[in-house]
């Protein structure tokens, strides 16, 4: 099966900056069952955003021209069935639980944010039948 290895793309700098405040609201606001197939997902992930998964998603198997198109295989059928909101809270999920002490911690352990943990590898776990 394939392995995604998001936590080595998310571990730049400029990522671990995003607004933890923010997201934190935005949990707050977001159904923890928020995967529900939807078209208008699909236009809510950026280029950039895409991108930058399948460059996280090659870095963890090779660099192939066949991985690439798995890889961007993978990002669509993600986004097809998780808003772009709970991708991110998930992206936010992964790089806070890094972080050592209570707000690691926190991360960890919230039932809420394991559920979305939870969602999200369904995702990929659709997406790695689909395209792999």
């Amino acid at each position: 099966m394939h392995n995604h290895k998001i936590s080595a793309w998310l571990q730049h700098p400029r990522r671990l900056l995003f607004p933890v405040l923010l997201s934190l609201c935005a949990f707050a606001a977001l159904p923890a069952n928020a995967g529900k197939a939807s078209q208008n997902h699909l236009q809510e992930y950026s280029t950039e955003e895409r991108v930058d998964y399948v460059l996280g998603c090659m870095a963890a198997n090779d660099q192939s021209y066949l991985t690439m198109q798995k890889c961007s295989c993978s990002i669509d059928v993600i986004a097809e069935l998780m808003p772009y909101e709970s991708y991110e809270a998930v992206k936010t999920i992964l790089s806070m639980q890094e972080q050592r002490g209570e707000a690691g911690m926190l991360f960890r352990t919230e039932r809420s944010m394991q559920d979305r943990l939870r969602a999200f590898r369904s995702a990929q776990a659709e997406a790695d039948l689909r395209c792999f």
